[in-house]
């Protein structure tokens, strides 16, 4: 199965204090979304977010781990979510459009996502 992780796993990650080993199995190919890249980036700006390493070193360090990186294209921006979640966080709502497109699901622990269709459950 193909799961895009939730900005709050990637930062989890990057930071060491998160592994997702245990909870995928093998087949599982993870992926890490520009939105999340994008999120972190301005978290970090606007100093609502403190990480052990600059935003531009987070990319390389989520390869490393062996994630790939889905870019975001016009078919996810102007995808209309069958389900719509009940936050208005378009970060969330960019991140669910690539999962319903790419055929992906979202592993989150965000409680207003975590009973969407496209939600992960292990």
């Amino acid at each position: 199965m193909n799961l895009l992780l939730d900005t709050h796993f990637v930062i989890e990650l990057v930071e060491e204090r998160f592994s997702i080993g245990g909870m995928v199995r093998d087949e599982d190919v993870l992926f890490v979304s520009a939105v999340n890249l994008w999120e972190i980036a301005i978290k970090h700006r606007l100093g609502k977010l403190r990480l052990g390493v600059k935003p531009t070193e987070v990319p390389a360090l989520v390869e490393h781990g062996g994630i790939q990186i889905i870019d975001i294209d016009r078919h996810h921006v102007l995808a209309e979510l069958n389900v719509v979640p009940p936050t208005r966080d378009p970060f969330d709502q960019l991140l669910l459009a690539q999962c319903q497109v790419e055929g992906m699901r979202l592993v989150t622990v965000d409680d207003k996502l975590v009973s969407h269709p496209l939600a992960w459950r292990p």
